[in-house]
């Protein structure tokens, strides 16, 4: 039954959530805000779990995480979904009955703020979106013939670089080089080394 697992887990999260006075979990929700809007790097748990503290909420390691995760989640599809405010609202109470008036309000208030600009962020990385280099492996070869020159001899470099695309997806590209292109390549990476080390 994973749709009843999953509506346990979503309840014992809003749960959590329901322990946090309004002003916590506005707290709690800039925190996450600005970082979809890309005006922090990320979202310092450490941080948030001082706020926690300081209000005299007790939660733990883990209660805290999924709170993040959540509220996380939440916000990122509502920009994906283009929500509204009172949409919002909606999708999480059909998701759980336990949503006190009070959290919801505060949702609801903060999405209606921020709500734009997250999905304008959404938008820009959508468009920018670069994957990520995981592994690279080169081989040196001599391509022997071709089609149209039984007597090739000619050293090449082919490269297999492992990219992770930003959806997660990992996939391979290769390619080969002539000598010459190869230490252009060369050049251009250590004319990038070097002014890497001056930042």
């Amino acid at each position: 039954m994973p749709a009843l697992e999953e509506s346990q887990g979503v309840n014992k999260v809003v749960d959590s959530i329901c322990k946090l006075s309004p002003d916590l979990l506005t707290e709690t929700c800039r925190h996450i805000l600005f970082y979809l809007q890309g005006q922090t790097k990320g979202v310092d748990s450490a941080e948030i779990s001082d706020e926690f503290q300081r209000a005299g909420v007790r939660c733990d390691h883990e209660a805290l995480q999924n709170i993040i995760r959540f509220l996380l989640l939440t916000f990122r599809s509502a920009g994906k979904s283009n929500l509204s405010g009172d949409d919002l609202v909606k999708r999480l109470e059909e998701g759980s009955s336990k949503w006190p008036k009070a959290s919801l309000q505060v949702l609801h208030r903060l999405w209606s703020e921020h709500g734009a600009s997250v999905r304008a962020q959404q938008e820009i990385e959508s468009a920018l979106s670069i994957g990520q280099l995981v592994d690279m492996q080169w081989k040196l070869g001599m391509a022997v013939s071709s089609d149209t020159c039984r007597s090739l001899n000619s050293p090449y470099v082919s490269l297999l670089l492992k990219i992770v695309e930003p959806s997660g997806q990992i996939c391979q590209k290769s390619f080969e080089m002539t000598i010459p292109q190869f230490q252009n390549f060369h050049k251009q990476f250590k004319e990038m080394a070097a002014v890497m080390e001056t930042v």
